[in-house]
């Protein structure tokens, strides 16, 4: 019982050391005004670096991952169809379907589908 402590503490300690030691070497010291701002051409900006997107834009990007996250989770259910029960492949696939038919219907209906407000 005595050596595992002991080999745990040794583990411990090493760890200990080898993250203070990465921390105190990865440190950057010297900032540099060119180097933390925008590159144009080597000339300074003329505007901010930080542009204003649509709100629009982020959510029909967020739409399309979820569909596409789904649509990869509905490909794989033609190939279990040869290998499954057919009343199980088919309430599985419906259920799917209908939550998928209901997120789109409550998207549409909070008018995150329409493009001009």
């Amino acid at each position: 019982m005595f050596s595992i402590t002991l080999i745990a503490l040794i583990i411990m300690t090493i760890s200990f050391i080898v993250m203070i030691l990465a921390s105190i070497l990865s440190k950057k010291t010297l900032v540099d005004r060119e180097k933390s701002s925008p590159f144009e051409c080597g000339f300074d900006p003329k505007s901010s670096s930080r542009l204003p997107f649509s709100l629009r834009f982020f959510l029909i990007a967020i739409i399309f991952l979820i569909f596409d996250v789904e649509i990869a989770l509905i490909l794989p259910m033609i190939i279990i169809f040869k290998f499954s029960n057919m009343l199980i492949w088919t309430l599985t696939s419906i259920i799917f379907i209908m939550i998928l038919l209901g997120g789109l219907y409550h998207e549409w209906n909070q008018g995150m589908l329409n493009w001009s407000n």
